[in-house]
């Protein structure tokens, strides 16, 4: 289903790759609702996004603005149950959390682009 909603987001990509660059915010607006699609529920993300795009224009400073999504991270005892594994893992997104607050479950979205460098050089 991700996908679905993804494949306009990388037809875009790809033939806006021939335009000037245009966007006022890091990551791209398409970027932003590329990872939204991957990590939140659809109507989460089209609501996300929308607001994103009403946002990139003249009237705002623009800057970084990273997609935040609500995560709630493993028990210490379930990570213990996959200590058998003990390959190479490429990491591909990093989840930071807002805040401090440890009930809180909201979580910025960072890319490693060094892992997708890797894998492509492979």
């Amino acid at each position: 289903m991700k996908r679905f909603f993804q494949y306009p987001i990388k037809g875009y990509q790809y033939i806006s790759k021939m335009l000037p660059g245009s966007c006022r915010y890091y990551p791209t607006c398409s970027e932003y609702a590329s990872w939204q699609f991957e990590f939140n529920a659809p109507h989460k993300a089209f609501a996300a996004t929308s607001l994103r795009i009403l946002r990139c224009n003249q009237l705002f400073k623009g800057g970084i603005d990273y997609p935040l999504v609500e995560f709630t991270p493993p028990k210490h005892t379930c990570l213990l149950k996959f200590n058998a594994y003990c390959g190479k893992i490429n990491i591909i997104y990093w989840l930071v959390p807002k805040s401090t607050d440890r009930t809180n479950r909201l979580y910025y979205v960072l890319k490693d682009f060094d892992a997708i460098n890797a894998k492509r050089s492979t």
